[in-house]
């Protein structure tokens, strides 16, 4: 698969690079924590290499963590080893197959709604993994409201190998309707240098 093969192929390069944004980052992660809760199955999907995982590991009952890179899991399972962390687990994904069919407290989908190629449908696949009251907790990069000039650039990248297929270019208020019309209740939508959203499923 063309997506997965431009994943692996950075994928050691994007595990040596900083976070771009600390400080929204670390806001990301406190807002998350407030909608998770001790006895949590949470499922998190497009997890790279895991960081976001081992970090909020800690605060639920047990974390199952998926991306369509071997690499990228690759390197998540030694960070997850070498940290002791007990209660995640790490696979491979294939992006033709469906979820599992386990239900979850939370689904976590991090920089990944503008990088698949059917949003809705993604967000309908997400919301049905959740348990009745379960949270979609997401961010994403609405690149339509303030980077649309980027369009041009990024099909320069894709076409020398830089960028990722598909990038969606979406609005924020596009993609909270996507939310509602997938049957979920938008409860947080804020900046976070990109969007985080998080709705529950009735």
């Amino acid at each position: 698969m063309e997506h997965s093969a431009f994943w692996n192929r950075i994928a050691d390069s994007y595990a040596a690079r900083p976070v771009a944004n600390p400080t929204a980052y670390e806001q990301t992660l406190s807002r998350t924590r407030s909608y998770l809760r001790a006895t949590d199955q949470v499922l998190e999907v497009g997890c790279g290499t895991g960081s976001t995982a081992l970090t909020l590991s800690s605060d639920v009952a047990h974390y199952t963590a998926t991306d369509i890179s071997p690499r990228m899991v690759a390197i998540a399972q030694d960070k997850a080893a070498k940290s002791g962390a007990e209660n995640v687990i790490f696979r491979t994904a294939v992006s033709e197959e469906p979820l599992d069919t386990t239900h979850y407290d939370a689904v976590i989908a991090m920089n990944l709604l503008h990088l698949v190629e059917d949003v809705p449908g993604t967000v309908a696949t997400l919301a049905d993994r959740l348990k009745p009251g379960g949270y979609l907790i997401t961010k994403t990069a609405c690149l339509a409201d303030r980077q649309w000039f980027l369009r041009p650039v990024i099909a320069v990248m894709q076409a020398i190998g830089k960028a990722p297929r598909p990038v969606k270019f979406i609005r924020a208020s596009e993609l909270e309707r996507i939310f509602v019309r997938a049957g979920m209740k938008v409860v947080e939508a804020e900046d976070h240098g990109v969007r985080f959203i998080v709705a529950r499923k009735p």
